[in-house]
């Protein structure tokens, strides 16, 4: 199974390398490989079944994933999980998600900003994202993970690079009918609904909101302040709903 894996990795490399966005689909190759090779996919009959596999995947997420409490105690180990978090999902609809929000808007935002800093935007926004979550709720216990705190981040870059880029949505008040809305109109709309939704957020678990607010402020605070006027409108192939799943909170 790890030959597998492995095999699955060498191809996902080399078609990211002949894309035009080799790091976005690097990333989602990396995301969804570490979550199938994982206890949270349940694909592997090794982390065993029942409460043995329950007991499992608390482990790795208390391992992989961001716990405000112990955050900032001086450990090594805990200073990188806001980085390792990124790469780890609670489910199969929240890596599904986020490798869609992903999909569709990391590419153009990549070939905007040129791999290297793309690379560097991606991890350096998702951890902050994550420690800004920490120290807001430096008292929880829970495990927080996911890659959405960067993903939020690239939306807002996306919305101050591609305003006026036609967006094609599924809303559920329209009975997931598509219809096409300018970036500059779906974006906002989907950091609103995080807003009230973080206003909402219970202490238990959930989505961390907040962690996506501070993405998409920082997504966007760094792209007006590194580039000039926005790029001409263009368009979006495809867009999920307006609101990704979240960091999880296993």
């Amino acid at each position: 199974m790890i030959r597998k894996w492995s095999a699955s990795l060498v191809r996902a490399g080399r078609a990211a390398r002949g894309s035009s966005a080799p790091v976005t689909y690097s990333l989602i190759a990396l995301c969804c490989l570490a979550f199938l090779a994982g206890p949270a996919s349940g694909l592997n009959p090794a982390y065993g079944t029942g409460d043995e596999l329950l007991a499992v995947q608390r482990a790795y997420f208390r391992r992989w994933g961001v716990i405000p409490a112990e955050l900032f105690e001086g450990s090594a180990g805990a200073a990188l999980t806001p980085a390792t978090a990124l790469f780890v999902h609670g489910s199969w609809v929240h890596l599904l998600g986020n490798m869609l929000f992903l999909y569709v808007f990391g590419a153009m935002t990549e070939e905007r900003m040129g791999r290297v800093q793309f690379t560097l935007f991606y991890v350096g926004c998702g951890y902050l994202a994550l420690l800004g979550y920490a120290v807001a709720n430096a008292d929880s216990e829970q495990s927080l993970v996911g890659a959405s705190g960067a993903i939020s981040a690239v939306l807002g870059a996306f919305l101050y690079l591609f305003p006026r880029a036609r967006v094609t949505s599924l809303l559920p008040f329209l009975f997931f009918l598509p219809v096409r809305f300018p970036a500059w109109v779906v974006l906002p709309f989907w950091a609103a609904l995080q807003w009230l939704a973080a206003g909402r957020a219970s202490d238990g678990p959930g989505v961390a909101y907040l962690a996506h607010l501070i993405g998409f402020g920082l997504g966007f605070g760094y792209a007006s302040v590194r580039y000039g006027r926005p790029t001409s409108p263009t368009r979006v192939k495809a867009a999920p709903a307006p609101a990704p799943e979240g960091e999880n909170q296993p």
